[in-house]
């Protein structure tokens, strides 16, 4: 069997496999805590440029991002055009407990 790297069609998980029988390389990660949010982006532009916004206005303040997924796409309409675009994601982040 090949090995792959997660990703790429691979799940994670010791000893789980990847497509056409190939095995996939574990990354084992630190044990940690990691908080999930949704957030809306916005763009005139285009769905990409929504979902970046997201990222880099939740970088201003919140630490340690680790990986972001969209979960959704709309737009706002006017007058039969496109007005905004809007992209939800779904943004996750270390969890530093307080106490």
């Amino acid at each position: 069997m090949r090995a792959r790297q997660a990703g790429a069609g691979c799940r994670l998980g010791v000893g789980w496999l990847g497509p056409a029988g190939t095995r996939c390389r574990v990354f084992p990660m630190p044990e940690s805590v990691y908080d999930v949010i949704e957030l809306i982006g916005t763009s005139t532009e285009s769905w990409e440029d929504a979902a970046k916004n997201v990222i880099e206005q939740a970088g201003q303040h919140l630490r340690q991002l680790r990986v972001a997924e969209v979960v959704a796409k709309d737009m706002v309409l006017r007058d039969g055009k496109v007005e905004l675009y809007r992209t939800k994601v779904k943004v996750s982040f270390k969890y530093e407990g307080h106490g």
